[in-house]
């Protein structure tokens, strides 16, 4: 559990909301609830429209880690519901309990009152009063008068229960408590086990869907790029000591490319040019020995010696391996374009942003830079269209000897 003073953060906004004459639902989620709603609609549908979710449990607080969201609030019911109708009583506010086994309700309201003498309960009603004749169950909460209302009904079915009927219902707050009531009557049902039970269903469904949003192209890029990586860290090394002693500057280029569906991201090369390259590229644009809008100069007079060496075997690309392994790119693909390229692309030239750019890929096992731009695009758009995993195979196996060769590298 996380300190009090955020639940009475928590409790003080939600009572400034109050106040100030608006209507609020509100939903509890803990691990049970996280895994419910991956399989109920309706139940989902229902933590979508609450106006605020509060997240609990140490389920929740894994499940959010594992995600990359570290919570700094665990809002249990037990510990949030208490501070909130202590600031009710002390305004006057009334609260109506609706929920539990026959008799549950008028328990809790008793140790309500025993712990918070001013509060005021404008009324209870037990779960199956409650869900067995609806219009009674509303007509008896709004003649009540009641301000809050409290629904203690299994977890699922309170949400679903407060989101089809949060409009007719008149306290401005409504909140659903889960087994609130069978907890302050002392009666819970709900052990230590069951709630590890929840956290490792949830963890485990997580798995499941992580596993299923993984394609197989994913798992060949991975596979690829991190055997890769290990298998060639004594080349990086040599090819990192050699750009040092050759010339000025970093070893590593990056630059900003466009990728899948026009996100920007930072490509890694080893660097192959002087440090001024970019600052000249304009003056040189007009040497290019490529048709089109992307620019290619066999003389480039930027290139170094090792980086010519490099660019001639492809060995310049390999920082890639990790642009692959953090999702930016892939194996096959489309060459990532420069912002300035993209910007003055044709309309169907846009159509090659539709998958992930790539290390390699048709245009560049057919010729690299020999490849003008019209041409370059038409294959691209065919990748696009009809990439399969046996497509990227083939293309990888035929790089090798595209590298080999050296056709259209410069």
């Amino acid at each position: 559990m996380f300190g009090m003073r955020l639940v009475n953060e928590a409790a003080d906004h939600v009572i400034s909301t109050l106040t100030s004459g608006g209507k609020t639902r509100i939903a509890f989620l803990d691990a049970a609830g996280a895994g419910a709603m991956t399989q109920d609609r309706r139940y989902r549908h229902a933590l979508e429209t609450a106006d605020l979710i509060l997240p609990y449990g140490a389920g929740i607080k894994v499940a959010s880690g594992l995600q990359g969201v570290q919570l700094v609030e665990d809002m249990a019911p037990d510990a949030f519901c208490p501070r909130l109708l202590k600031s009710c009583a002390r305004l006057g506010l009334s609260v109506f309990l609706l929920g539990g086994r026959p008799g549950m309700a008028d328990t809790a309201s008793a140790r309500l009152r025993r712990d918070i003498p001013t509060l005021h309960v404008a009324g209870t009603r037990d779960r199956f009063d409650g869900t067995t004749d609806t219009a009674a169950t509303l007509a008896h909460i709004n003649g009540s008068g009641a301000d809050v209302l409290l629904v203690s009904l299994d977890t699922q079915i309170q949400e679903i229960w407060l989101s089809r009927h949060h409009a007719d219902l008149k306290p401005r707050l409504c909140m659903g408590v889960g087994d609130l009531f069978d907890r302050l009557a002392g009666a819970s049902r709900r052990t230590v086990k069951d709630r590890a039970f929840d956290t490792v269903r949830l963890l485990a469904h997580m798995a499941q869907g992580a596993l299923s949003r993984i394609s197989a192209k994913r798992l060949l890029d991975m596979g690829i790029a991190g055997g890769a990586l290990l298998s060639l860290l004594p080349v990086l090394a040599l090819i990192a000591v050699a750009i040092k002693l050759d010339s000025r500057g970093p070893v590593i280029f990056t630059q900003t490319r466009i990728g899948k569906d026009g996100r920007p991201f930072r490509m890694k090369k080893f660097r192959s040019m002087f440090t001024d390259a970019e600052a000249r590229r304009d003056e040189l644009l007009a040497t290019s020995d490529r048709e089109g809008i992307c620019f290619k100069s066999r003389k480039d007079p930027r290139i170094t010696r090792v980086g010519r060496f490099l660019r001639r075997s492809s060995l310049d690309e390999l920082p890639q391996i990790l642009n692959v392994l953090r999702g930016e790119m892939s194996i096959v693909g489309p060459r990532p374009a420069l912002p300035c390229e993209v910007d003055a692309y044709p309309t169907r030239a846009l159509g090659r942003l539709a998958v992930k750019p790539g290390i390699t890929g048709i245009w560049q096992v057919s010729g690299r830079a020999e490849i003008g731009f019209d041409q370059m695009i038409d294959m691209d758009l065919t990748y696009a269209r009809t990439h399969s995993l046996m497509l990227d195979l083939s293309l990888i196996a035929q790089t090798f000897r595209a590298v080999v060769t050296g056709r259209g590298a410069y």
